[in-house]
């Protein structure tokens, strides 16, 4: 693709009032010959998952790699050695010979670098989740429109031809008739993460201020730096972020067609039990949402199904996947494949897909080539609002009290599906010699929300908005967009 200086470019616009109006590759003509040269943010295990997909698409180049871990950057020059390195994304960020960026960091520095790479005219796919809170993810979907950048999300089984028919099968022919409910699920184990008496001692080959970014300094007493930062809430999101975020993003997508952005009161539970380790998030999770219409659960955990088994939890439905509930019958979807029952259990019709991958980043490629954002099978709104769930549950989480049966009751007496699944995990943590009332596990207060503003009102708000911005270390600050 043809390049100027960005920074000349900007300034420019500025001072001739569009910059807000007029997309930075608005300006070329673009077409499928055209190279695009990609800069990967982290080169860690989920960056070398995407590379090879993102390199198979005809007309791209890998160009630049980014990565405090000097290791890691290494290695990934390795398969790629012709790309420019950094360590810093800033260095990545303001060349000018990078069109659009593939950030696979931690959870933690996903908008703000989106912000950055947009904020320098470059477009961005980002993995999930979006944000690590609410208020940055709002940020980075402004700043995809201020500057007109091309913004998807990795949740790569929207681009899966088989979400189509799914969504057909269910709205257009109304094959089980209405749906009535649904249920989420994600099980999956997890062991600990171990638990130091001294702080870990950081890498030499690791920049660990950029590491950190906009994330606080505080001691880390895990074992590993990489992969484990997703059970510190500093950095990461838990499994509500991790895999929660893709099994919602299905729900939304396929359940509700993306009508329904977020839910109007939440009811949620959970904790971090059995393993007394370094971790922080929920490695058990369960919460209700009440969307005004089709009412949700959704059940997480990453513990075995007892102390002397490995195997995952018992549950019905798939282990990463959703339930919908009908007038006639029931349906059962997750990554790859789906089938729908009748009402005496019978299987009617089975589905079979692929993860996406490949075609997910194929479409990113395409919307920016034809500079038509309506092209992405996971735009950045989309990804905002099917975060926004996993966000609000991890809120419900951080606000909650010594669980009660009676405090669980908050949303009515007559609630089978909620009900299913509080006696789930009660059966799930008596399995670990824990009972479900007397143990670290907390409930929420019945939480309520108004999409609009994506902020808790009424009861409880003051304590749950809190937790939907977070403080910035100095240097590394999302900022808020203005259009």
């Amino acid at each position: 693709m043809r390049h100027v200086n960005r920074r000349v470019f900007i300034g420019t616009a500025i001072s001739a009032g569009a910059a807000t109006t007029l997309p930075f590759r608005s300006l070329f003509a673009t077409n499928a010959n055209e190279e695009i040269s990609l800069g990967f943010i982290s080169c860690g295990g989920r960056a070398g998952q995407l590379m090879k997909p993102f390199s198979r698409v005809p007309g791209v180049n890998i160009a630049g790699l980014c990565d405090p871990d000097e290791d890691r950057l290494a290695s990934a020059k390795q398969r790629y050695p012709k790309a420019r390195t950094w360590t810093h994304l800033r260095g990545l960020i303001e060349d000018d010979s990078i069109d659009a960026v593939v950030i696979a960091t931690c959870n933690h520095w996903h908008c703000l670098a989106a912000i950055w790479a947009m904020e320098a005219g470059k477009d961005v796919y980002v993995e999930k989740p979006l944000s690590h809170s609410q208020w940055e993810g709002r940020q980075t979907v402004a700043a995809a429109r201020k500057y007109g950048k091309i913004c998807q999300l990795g949740t790569q089984q929207r681009s899966a031809p088989m979400q189509a028919e799914i969504k057909k099968f269910l709205h257009d022919e109304k094959a089980l008739g209405n749906i009535l409910s649904a249920r989420v699920n994600r099980f999956g184990v997890r062991g600990s993460i171990g638990k130091r008496t001294t702080p870990l001692a950081m890498p030499k080959n690791v920049d660990y201020d950029v590491w950190l970014g906009p994330a606080q300094s505080e001691p880390i007493y895990r074992d590993k730096l990489h992969y484990d930062w997703h059970w510190d809430f500093n950095t990461g999101s838990g499994e509500m972020g991790n895999w929660g975020v893709h099994v919602l993003d299905d729900l939304r997508n396929n359940i509700f067609q993306d009508q329904v952005s977020l839910p109007k009161r939440i009811l949620g539970g959970g904790g971090r039990v059995v393993y007394n380790d370094a971790g922080e998030t929920p490695n058990v999770h369960f919460c209700y949402f009440d969307t005004g219409g089709i009412p949700v659960v959704i059940a997480l955990s990453n513990l075995t199904a007892g102390t002397s088994s490995k195997d995952r939890s018992p549950h019905p439905g798939p282990n990463s996947g959703y339930m919908a509930f009908c007038e006639g019958g029931r349906f059962e979807g997750q990554r790859g494949r789906a089938e729908a029952f009748d009402k005496d259990g019978k299987s009617i019709k089975k589905f079979k897909g692929t993860s996406g991958m490949g075609l997910h980043q194929q479409n990113f490629i395409d919307a920016m080539r034809k500079r038509d954002s309506s092209m992405l099978n996971a735009d950045v709104q989309v990804g905002h609002d099917s975060t926004g769930w996993c966000n609000l549950a991890n809120v419900s989480y951080l606000s909650g009290q010594p669980f009660s049966f009676a405090d669980a009751k908050q949303i009515g007496q007559d609630s089978p599906l909620w009900s299913s699944v509080l006696g789930d995990m009660a059966k799930l943590l008596k399995s670990h010699g824990l009972d479900i009332e007397r143990s670290e596990i907390k409930l929420s207060p019945l939480l309520t929300v108004d999409p609009k503003t994506e902020q808790f009102v009424g009861s409880n708000s003051e304590t749950a908005n809190q937790f939907l911005k977070r403080e910035y270390r100095k240097g590394y600050e999302v900022p808020e967009i203005v259009s």
